[in-house]
């Protein structure tokens, strides 16, 4: 049971984020979410594996150049 609660809040963070940076104008993978102070990231999704990730941003407008 101990081992149960040290493992859950690192696996809450888990996972791959696509963000569009506004001033760059791309696309990018995170594997943490950025802080949402930082109002030049528009967050795109969240996406199990970085495969998953990379294969959703290729379908987003925004990511295409």
């Amino acid at each position: 049971m101990l081992i149960g609660a040290f493992a859950a809040p690192a696996l809450a963070d888990t996972g791959f984020y696509i963000v569009f940076d506004s001033m760059t104008k791309n696309c990018a993978t995170m594997t943490t979410k950025p802080p949402p102070d930082m109002s030049r990231y528009k967050m795109m999704g969240t996406y199990p594996t970085l495969g998953e990730a990379q294969t959703a941003m290729g379908g987003m407008k925004e990511c295409k150049m």
